[in-house]
């Protein structure tokens, strides 16, 4: 028997109301509440649901309540999966149960990233399971060969419905399963099309059940929207317990893997990888990677020393101040937080009282990189006044700190890894705030003003 009833839900955040409303309760958004059929099937016994697998055992998952102390440390401790980039993202592997939602723009390589995983496992006598939804068996079969990933060990399936998939999972006999995509995939207990935010959540939840019941480790893939952000409910990221983001631009061979969540380690750690015909390889000392082809002599260009995790970045900032024929000038952005730029150059007017407001003011860091750390604000303003004023900064400076709205240099975390790296590599002056000035080769300029100063003269 099925029960229909009308409901509305959030493309947003995949919270349900019995009443079309202009905003959504829960999320606050306009504009993303869109009907659909919700048919609540029922069986003799009331549940619709079939019953659930018996957990191994010893698991107590999910049986009766168990005492903590009583399981053994090693019920989650991750297993390394071969890729050492990966696995000091995920905090050393992949733990038994996990779940990994990877997201990224199509062609970045989130599949090759994946295919090469399930063949380091299934090589390592661990068994794979690759589920596609968006690729045949034959293509599967081509890039895996291509990757070498081939092996007895890794199995594929290529299917949209999930109840096809459903009997391989229940088995409980893989290490790892993989679902390529999550948002190409549906489930016949829920009504909607594949994609839609109903879909999602009802193909992630039962994925994960029979992960958490099994003890496998399961691999999400996510689409993302237009605006960057994985696709479906937000809830599917409070589901998982990794979430892994692969940014890069197709024009470029390097890939950045960040971590935005991690239950099992760090989360601010990332990893590059370079896109060769095998394959992604790591990049083990990436730390000059972005600075190719960089010309030193040209006004607007700044090298700053960002760090991500624990790794310290040489990035090149770029600015270029053009006159503007607007009413409004343009502000862009590209590996930068706009709301970031704006706030600069506003502290730039107020501070320096440098009129930019006739001025167009595009940003970018070189090389695809995109980069939240605050301490690249002094690279970007000197990289600002630089194009502003026509002249270029000193070929091997280096700058980092964080401007406040006073105008003040502050300092910022990660000041010895920044020093360090930026005297192995040789440059010199180095801007920096720091509690101690009489260094060497080291500028410490206090607020903005002594910044222009020391640059510029003026």
């Amino acid at each position: 028997m099925a029960k229909e009833r009308t409901v509305y839900v959030c493309s947003s955040c995949g919270a349900r109301t019995p009443q079309w409303r202009g905003q959504c309760p829960t999320c606050r958004e306009w504009n993303t509440l869109s009907e659909t059929v919700d048919r609540t099937r029922t069986t003799s016994s009331g549940s619709g649901r079939p019953p659930r697998p018996a957990p191994p055992p010893g698991s107590g998952l999910p049986g009766a309540p168990v005492v903590l102390g009583d399981l053994s440390p090693d019920i989650s401790k991750p297993e390394p999966t071969g890729l050492g980039g990966l696995d000091r993202l995920l905090g050393g592997g992949l733990a038994p149960g996990s779940a990994v939602l990877l997201g990224g723009p199509p062609g970045v390589g989130k599949s090759t990233l994946l295919l090469q995983l399930a063949g380091a496992l299934a090589k390592a006598g661990k068994g794979v399971l690759y589920i596609s939804g968006e690729e045949s068996l034959g293509q599967l079969r081509g890039r895996a060969e291509r990757l070498g990933a081939l092996s007895p060990g890794l199995e594929a399936l290529a299917t949209s419905r999930l109840e096809d998939a459903l009997p391989a999972l229940e088995s409980g006999e893989q290490r790892l399963v993989i679902l390529d995509s999550v948002q190409t995939v549906a489930s016949p207990r829920t009504d909607g099309l594949p994609g839609s935010v109903g879909q999602v959540r009802a193909v992630a939840a039962e994925c994960l059940e029979l992960a958490k019941v099994r003890g496998f480790a399961i691999v999400l893939v996510g689409h993302v929207t237009k605006e960057g952000h994985i696709a479906g409910p937000k809830l599917l990221e409070h589901m998982v317990d990794t979430v892994l983001a692969m940014e890069g631009d197709k024009q470029n061979t390097h890939r950045i893997l960040r971590v935005l969540k991690n239950r099992f380690g760090s989360d601010r750690e990332l990893a590059v990888f370079s896109m060769e015909r095998e394959g992604l390889a790591e990049v083990t000392d990436p730390s000059t990677l972005f600075l190719e082809d960089r010309d030193p002599s040209l006004s607007g260009s700044a090298l700053a020393m960002a760090v991500e995790g624990n790794r310290p970045f040489a990035v090149e900032v770029q600015a270029l101040a053009a006159k503007s024929y607007l009413a409004m000038p343009r502000r862009t952005g590209l590996g930068v937080d706009v709301n970031r730029l704006n706030l600069l150059l506003a502290v730039l007017e107020k501070r320096l009282s440098v009129n930019l407001g006739q001025w167009d003011i595009y940003a970018k860091t070189a090389g695809g990189m995109r980069m939240q750390d605050p301490g690249m604000d002094l690279a970007l303003v000197a990289a600002v006044l630089s194009s502003y004023y026509d002249r270029p900064l000193p070929p091997a400076a280096v700058f980092w700190g964080e401007l406040d709205l006073n105008g003040r240099i502050r300092p910022v975390s990660g000041h010895d890894i920044r020093l360090e790296q930026a005297r192995r590599l040789g440059w010199k002056p180095i801007f920096c705030p720091m509690s101690k000035k009489s260094e060497q080769g080291v500028i410490v300029p206090e607020t903005l003003a002594d910044l222009q100063k020391r640059l510029f003269g003026a």
